[in-house]
């Protein structure tokens, strides 16, 4: 077993790394079926890294969220050259002669690899970049990443960061096989691999070609004192590490490596959107070290969004769960940015009127971090001697219903919301939304699935589904409706402000339905308060109030909430645990990034402690915690009203009963804020 997983692991490190078949593919997957069989009669001698764990599994399981070893830290963006050489001037007048490194960015989703010991032990998506999910099942099946590492000379535990990717050939591959099953279209490279990390079934993610480039090392004891050194060292150890990097010693090198790439990038298999500019010297990334967000010794150049010319064929209106309708352009298929393009968003009827888009219009395209590509203007000089200005849609495409238009908005609207079915489907997809009520394996398509079949017609009927038809379901089997069951039994647990949120009531997004829980307690307070009564929640203001009044007001949205009663989800506030009475009677703003816990941490800490978190900066406010990046609006204004500011040390010091003095100086005020992002010595510390 031993002697076939190390042949495996290093036909797999020549396919999938250096791009070389030694063996045909009858003879790998001859060897590989040894290696099962020799499992299967000796699992205890089965090994969690052995090559056949690159097939995956059908088995569902959760993901479990873990602590990042270290932070994993955003980039600074910039488009502008002169930005650029402002940073590399900023830097070398710091440190004096340096060294940059210069990479490409690699378009897909942030990974950090744990080995110890030479096996891979974790890998952890980015998550808020202090946690994230722990996708090793899903990452095994990757062959570009090593299970056991070649070589020697690796420290016996290190992380290593880098970008998982699906190449374009993969992911025109997946469309193409939605397309013939009728399916939705994935909409990017990027978010194909996003979505695919997060699968429930490694065997799928191991049959849709996910591939992984590594560019960053983590850990202590690491062989050489250079970024450069010890990426080539993690190539020696079978890591795929992107050829596409260069050493610069000056700006005008840095300018070339990437005036050659933001050109020769359209010929590369893989999805990229700038270069990563890095200094090598981990002497001097100690030296220039970092703020809470991002390092202070890299910066990331995005290239321009690429743009081409096609013909506008026709205009399609899609519903969304609010009743916004969204014109979208068929267009005359053209490569760009690495894929095809077919459709691209119009956004609303001003929009269209105001570029005069018509049906036959050549039409430029824009495709930069926007998910669905834009129309961004058309080129008049080709526009057809008959052409006719464009006539927006008055009726729903999808119910026939008479379209609305809202004060102050400029999207149409279809009002038909309990009997529009792209409407009634949109609010059950978001009812089950990981912020709100959270149920695996109810994704999009299931629910399509179960509303073709009449099983479900609106978000109650979630909870009286009938086990034996889930199961007799297309696609689905016993397993899979078992797994949807258990979710939909453990979302009767969701605490009552996500209930809330996972009602779709126009205009109450997470946030504002966290308000108004803690300030009405129950469903029953809020579906009988007035207008007046809405806005004295916090954040609630006038449309928020009507749009709540409207929702409440509709007897099949009652009748739809007495359903969700009976199935036993909370419609009440559970009691806060509070630690103390430090905070009692005081209106806190939380503002800012902060470096040991997260904004909502923070606030949950206000609450623990008997204060009132408030949103905006008002007289009413006793004192504003400030992290990295606070508004200047609102510094501003706590300036002029002469209101307390906090950094998180402080904050943390009250708690601990040791407040400092509250008589601080308007100046020493400002200076708390400034000084807050005091850079750090941080090897190893990533983005």
């Amino acid at each position: 077993m031993r002697e076939l997983e190390k042949l495996l692991d290093h036909y797999n490190y020549m396919y999938y790394v250096e791009s070389v078949s030694e063996v045909s593919d009858f003879e790998f997957d001859t060897l590989l079926r040894e290696l099962q069989e020799l499992e299967a009669k000796y699992p205890d001698q089965a090994d969690n890294n052995s090559p056949t764990k690159r097939v995956g599994s059908d088995i569902t399981t959760a993901f479990n969220t873990v602590e990042h070893r270290f932070a994993m830290q955003s980039l600074a963006n910039t488009y502008s050259s002169e930005e650029l050489g402002e940073w590399i001037d900023r830097t070398v007048g710091e440190v004096g002669e340096v060294e940059f490194v210069c990479e490409l960015k690699f378009d897909g989703t942030a990974i950090s690899l744990t080995y110890e010991n030479g096996a891979l032990l974790r890998a952890v998506t980015r998550g808020d970049g202090r946690r994230g999910d722990d996708v090793t099942n899903n990452v095994r099946t990757i062959g570009s990443v090593p299970l056991r590492l070649r070589g020697e000379g690796y420290p016996p535990l290190f992380e290593i960061r880098g970008e998982i990717i699906m190449p374009y050939a993969s992911f025109e591959r997946l469309n193409r096989e939605r397309e013939a099953a009728g399916d939705t279209l994935l909409a990017n490279p990027r978010n194909a691999a996003s979505g695919t990390l997060k699968l429930q079934s490694s065997q799928e993610v191991a049959r849709r070609g996910l591939d992984c480039t590594l560019y960053q090392l983590a850990g202590e004891g690491l062989p050489y004192t250079s970024h450069w050194q010890n990426l080539e060292a993690a190539r020696s150890w079978g890591f795929k590490i992107s050829e596409h990097r260069r050493i610069c010693r000056s700006k005008a090198q840095v300018e070339e490596f990437i005036a050659y790439w933001d050109d020769a990038r359209k010929e590369l298999p893989y999805a990229t959107d700038g270069v990563v500019i890095k200094v090598n010297s981990y002497a001097h990334q100690r030296t220039l070290g970092s703020t809470a967000k991002a390092p202070r010794w890299a910066v990331a150049y995005k290239f321009q969004a690429e743009k081409a010319l096609t013909e506008l064929l026709s205009i399609d209106f899609q519903v969304g769960r609010t009743g916004a309708i969204t014109p979208v352009a068929n267009l005359s298929p053209v490569h760009l940015a690495g894929t095809v393009v077919k459709r691209a968003s119009l956004h609303n009827a001003e929009q269209i009127a105001l570029l005069d888009i018509r049906i036959g219009d050549q039409v430029y395209v824009e495709k930069g971090g926007e998910i669905i590509p834009k129309i961004t203007g058309v080129e008049l000089s080709e526009r057809p001697a008959d052409s006719k200005p464009f006539e927006y849609i008055t009726h729903c495409p999808e119910c026939g219903s008479k379209l609305v238009r809202y004060e102050g908005e400029a999207k149409h609207y279809c009002p038909n919301a309990s009997g529009c079915p792209p409407q009634i489907i949109g609010r059950i997809v978001h009812f089950v939304g990981r912020k709100a009520m959270d149920i695996e394996g109810l994704g999009g398509e299931t629910i399509e699935l179960l509303w073709q079949n009449d099983m479900l017609k609106d978000i109650s009927d979630i909870y009286h589904l009938d086990p034996i038809a889930l199961a007799s379901l297309p696609r689905l089997g016993e397993r899979s409706a078992a797994n949807i069951l258990e979710g939909i039994r453990r979302s009767k647990d969701i605490a009552f402000e996500r209930v809330l949120f996972a009602l779709g009531i126009r205009f109450v997004g997470e946030t504002t339905a966290k308000y108004l829980a803690s300030h009405f307690l129950s469903l029953d307070a809020i579906a009988s308060a007035s207008r007046e009564e809405l806005t004295e929640a916090e954040e609630v203001g006038e449309k928020i109030a009507d749009a709540i009044v409207e929702y409440f007001a509709d007897e099949k949205n009652r009748t739809i909430i007495e359903r969700l009663r009976s199935a036993g989800l909370k419609f009440e506030a559970e009691q806060k645990v509070q630690t103390s009475n430090i905070l009692a009677g005081k209106n806190i703003v939380i503002s800012g990034k902060f470096e040991g816990r997260s904004r909502d941490d923070m606030k949950a800490l206000v609450e623990e402690h008997g204060g009132r978190n408030l949103a905006a900066v008002s007289a009413n406010v006793d004192f504003i915690v400030a992290g990295e990046n606070m508004g200047p609006a609102k510094l501003q204004k706590a300036e002029k009203l002469g209101i307390r500011i906090l950094n998180e040390a402080e904050f943390m010091d009250m708690l601990a009963g040791e407040a400092k003095s509250s008589d601080m100086t308007d100046t020493a005020q400002s200076e708390q804020v400034a000084t807050h992002t005091e850079q750090t010595p941080i090897q190893g510390r990533l983005f």
